[in-house]
C-alpha cells in the first residue's frame, strides 16, 4: 500500500512538472553587452550599429558601437535589431485560461459598482497563455477586469514571474469605468429592428454613475463613521494619483464622459477604445486626455464612415497631438494579446509609420501607465526589459526573436506552441 502511495505521488509531480510554465529567469549576475544591432529606442529615434549595456538589471549604456565600452558576455547582433519590451494595456491576461471552463475564468465579479475589486490578486503568473507572450517580444501587460460599470481596479505587471507579488511593477494603477452607450441595437429575438437607435436609458444611467462618485467624494471628506469599501477604493482617484480609465465609444458619450469627470474634479483620466474619438480631439488635447485604442482589425462602426477608419485612427489622433497606445479588448483577447506588435504594425502601414507605431505600445504605453521612468524605452539607467529580433518586430513575418530580458534577466521563450512546432516540423524528415 505504502510503495502504491509512492508511485502516486511521483506520478504526480512528473505530470505537474510537464504541465508548468517554466521556471521564471534567474536575477542577472554578469554584464551582458548587445554589439551591432539596430536598436530601435522607442521613442522614435533608430541608432544604427549600436551597443546596448545592462548590469543589475539596468541599462548602463546606449549609444553607437564603441569597443571601449563592451563588457561580460557579449551578445553578436549584427544585421539584428533591438527593442524595448512590448506593452500590453487594457487586456484580461492571466485572469482566465480556457474560455469554454467557467472556473478558470476570473475578469468578472458579481454586481455593477467594484472599485474596490483588485485584479492582480487573480492574476495567474503560470497561465499557459502568459507563457506564450515572450516569443513574440510582448513582456509587460496592464491586467485589467471585466464587467459592470465599474470593473474594478488593474495592475501593471511582467510577464516572467513565480506569482503575482514578483510580477507586479504598478500595482493598483487605474479603475476602469464601462461608460453607458448613448446608441443600442434593437433587440431581434423581442421582435425590434436590428438597427442602432437612442439609448433611452442613456441619461439615468449617467446620472447614477455620477451620483456614485458625488456621493463617494462627499464620504471620503466627511468623518466616515460607518466603513464603505467601494468609496474608500476611490480616495486616490480623487487625490489624483489613481488614474481612471474610461471604456466609451460615440462622439457624444466621449464628451459627456469627459465633462462629468472634469466637474468632479477627477483630471488624471484616459480613454479606452473612444471609437470617434477623431472628432472631438480638440477637447482631449485640452485636457490633456490620452487614448488607448483596441485593435486595428475591424470594420467601421458606421455605414457612411471611411472603409479604412479604424486603420487610421492611430495616425488622426497622433497628428492631433494626443497621446495613443494600444490595448487588447474583445474576442479571444488573451490568446490574441501576443500579436499586439502586429496590430501595432497595421497603424504604422496606414499613415503612421513604424517607429511611432512602435510608440504605441513601448513608450506610450508605459506613459499612459504610469510606469515610463523604468520602462518604455531604452535608456540609460531603465530597467533591461528588452529583445532581440532577427528583424522587424512588428512584422509578423520577421518577428523572430533569439534573445529576450525582463529587468536583465535572461528569460525563457519555450511554450507549448514552439515545443509541437518542433515536434512536428521534425515529422516528415526521416520518411
Amino acid at each position: 500500500m505504502k510503495k502504491q502511495l509512492y508511485i502516486i505521488l511521483l506520478s504526480f509531480l512528473f505530470v505537474s512538472n510537464l504541465r508548468a510554465q517554466q521556471t521564471p529567469g534567474a536575477k542577472q549576475t554578469s554584464d551582458y553587452s548587445i554589439v551591432g544591432a539596430t536598436a530601435h529606442i522607442g521613442n522614435g529615434t533608430v541608432i544604427e550599429n549600436s551597443l546596448l549595456v545592462f548590469s543589475n538589471g539596468k541599462i548602463t549604456y546606449i549609444g553607437k558601437a564603441d569597443a571601449s565600452q563592451q563588457k561580460g558576455t557579449i551578445i553578436n547582433a549584427i544585421g539584428k535589431h533591438v527593442y524595448p519590451g512590448l506593452i500590453a494595456a487594457n487586456t484580461s491576461l492571466g485572469l482566465a485560461e480556457i474560455d469554454a471552463v467557467r472556473a478558470t475564468r476570473d475578469f468578472d465579479e458579481i454586481g455593477s459598482y467594484l472599485p474596490h475589486i483588485r485584479s492582480i490578486i487573480a492574476y495567474n503568473a503560470e497561465s499557459k497563455v502568459v507563457e506564450s507572450m515572450r516569443p513574440n517580444g510582448v513582456l509587460i501587460a496592464q491586467i485589467t477586469p471585466r464587467g459592470g460599470v465599474i470593473s474594478g481596479t488593474s495592475s501593471v505587471v511582467q510577464l516572467d514571474a513565480w506569482n503575482w507579488e514578483d510580477a507586479s511593477i504598478n500595482t493598483d494603477d487605474a479603475i476602469h469605468i464601462n461608460w453607458p452607450s448613448s446608441f443600442t441595437r434593437g433587440r431581434w429575438w423581442l421582435g425590434e429592428d436590428r438597427g442602432m437607435k437612442p439609448n433611452k436609458q442613456y441619461a439615468k444611467s449617467v446620472t447614477k454613475l455620477t451620483d456614485f462618485f458625488t456621493n463617494a467624494k462627499n464620504y471620503l471628506s466627511g468623518k466616515r463613521s460607518t466603513k464603505n469599501l467601494p468609496y474608500d477604493a476611490l480616495e486616490n482617484v480623487f487625490k489624483g494619483t489613481k488614474k481612471v480609465f474610461i471604456h466609451v465609444n460615440g462622439e457624444k458619450a466621449i464628451t459627456d464622459a469627459v465633462n462629468t469627470f472634469l466637474n468632479l474634479k477627477i483630471k488624471n483620466i484616459v480613454l479606452v477604445r473612444a471609437y470617434g474619438a477623431e472628432k472631438v480631439t480638440e477637447l482631449l488635447k485640452t485636457n490633456n486626455i490620452p487614448v488607448v485604442l483596441e485593435r486595428a482589425h475591424r470594420l467601421p462602426n458606421n455605414e457612411d464612415e471611411d472603409y479604412d477608419l479604424p486603420f487610421r485612427s492611430a495616425k488622426i489622433l497622433v497628428d492631433a497631438g494626443i497621446l495613443v497606445g494600444l490595448g487588447m479588448e474583445g474576442d479571444m483577447e488573451r490568446m490574441s494579446a501576443r500579436n499586439i506588435p502586429f496590430y501595432a504594425g497595421t497603424y504604422g502601414a496606414y499613415g503612421l509609420g513604424k517607429e511611432k507605431a512602435l510608440q504605441l505600445i513601448t513608450a506610450n504605453n508605459a506613459k499612459i501607465l504610469g510606469i515610463d521612468k523604468f520602462a518604455g524605452t531604452l535608456e540609460t539607467g531603465k530597467d533591461a526589459t528588452l529583445f532581440i529580433s532577427e528583424g522587424d518586430a512588428l512584422d509578423m513575418r520577421t518577428n523572430i526573436i533569439s534573445n529576450a530580458f525582463i529587468q536583465g534577466r535572461k528569460v525563457s521563450l519555450e511554450t507549448h506552441q514552439t515545443k509541437l512546432w518542433k515536434r512536428y516540423s521534425n515529422k516528415f524528415k526521416n520518411q
